[in-house]
């Protein structure tokens, strides 16, 4: 499934407005976490309040956020891998509008469990998030992402390049 940004939330306002924000397939709580997390390096408060209504009954927790903190200290181009039009070479530039691949795991839920998988243009395997349905709610929250590991270096910050 694609799922195309016109422009990316920069709060929990702006997300929810989005039509995906319904989270009523499992693909878009996981596009929309990449989304989310394009404005972590602008404003980190803003992208928790995003976080938080993700992951649906889940508090974002001071281990995620030192998780994130960890994983985003060298910028965002891990996340901009996540959209198309990018590589190593581009220095993992999108191209516009923003879009994002986004597949299940597999064809139903475990558990109400549901593996998607995203490409990354730096890595050379699928990342995954899994989602959670909340059957009162008929939604899919995060529940957990291997979104975030390290990728190839942009060719403008490679020592080889």
């Amino acid at each position: 499934m694609t799922i195309t940004f016109d422009k990316l939330p920069e709060n929990i306002n702006e997300l929810k407005a989005l039509p995906i924000a319904s989270l009523s397939e499992p693909e878009y709580g996981a596009a929309l976490f990449v989304a989310a997390m394009m404005h972590y390096t602008v404003n980190k408060e803003e992208t928790y309040e995003m976080l938080e209504y993700l992951n649906g009954p889940y508090e974002v927790t001071t281990y995620q956020k030192q998780f994130l903190a960890d994983r985003m200290a060298d910028g965002d181009y891990v996340v901009r891998s996540f959209f198309n039009g990018t590589s190593p070479d581009n220095d993992y530039t999108p191209s516009m509008p923003y879009t994002i691949e986004a597949e299940k795991g597999y064809d139903q839920p475990v558990d109400g469990r549901m593996k998607v998988l995203l490409t990354s243009s730096g890595a050379d395997t699928k990342r995954f998030v899994t989602m959670r349905l909340k059957p009162s709610t008929n939604q899919w929250f995060i529940e957990d992402q291997l979104l975030l590991a390290m990728i190839r270096t942009p060719k403008s910050q490679d020592a080889w390049a």
